[in-house]
């Protein structure tokens, strides 16, 4: 039999708190940055690209889980910054590749390190036991 409606406390499931977690860490994120500094998709993608060098606007989507509408807002804003180029793939002209520019690879060094301490505000609450044990579980639900 079915629970009754007044038995769903929405505070106590999963998706209610991993938002609130999530906004907690956006906000975070974005005061740690300042805001001259990325939002946290647009740091993910330049860090990728980092990573991985230059890449396909269709991989680099896969790359980072987002679908190719988001994926192309948030290069077109990377592009508008001056943080990475988009040019036709020389192998095949179909494709879109992009590309870091020297004012990316110049900033990411220092927005890597603002990433880490984003990283640890937000795992402040918790022990270091807990905060293992957390990236383990949601390791496992991605």
């Amino acid at each position: 039999m079915d629970q009754e409606p007044e038995d769903y406390v929405l505070e106590e499931q999963v998706g209610h708190l991993l938002r609130r977690a999530y906004q907690r860490h956006l906000a975070l994120f974005q005061g740690i940055m300042g805001e001259d500094g990325p939002t946290s998709m647009q740091f993910a993608a330049l860090h990728v690209l980092w990573r991985r060098g230059p890449l396909s606007q269709n991989l680099l989507g896969r790359a980072l889980a987002m679908d190719p509408p988001t994926v192309k807002g948030v290069v077109t804003r990377l592009m508008a910054r001056g943080l990475v180029v988009r040019d036709r793939d020389a192998a095949d002209a179909r494709r879109l590749r992009v590309a870091l520019t020297p004012a990316a690879l110049a900033a990411l060094p220092a927005w890597v390190g603002k990433a880490r301490a984003v990283t640890a505000a937000t795992l402040a609450p918790l022990s270091r036991e807990d905060q293992a044990r957390l990236g383990t579980i949601l390791g496992k639900l991605g």
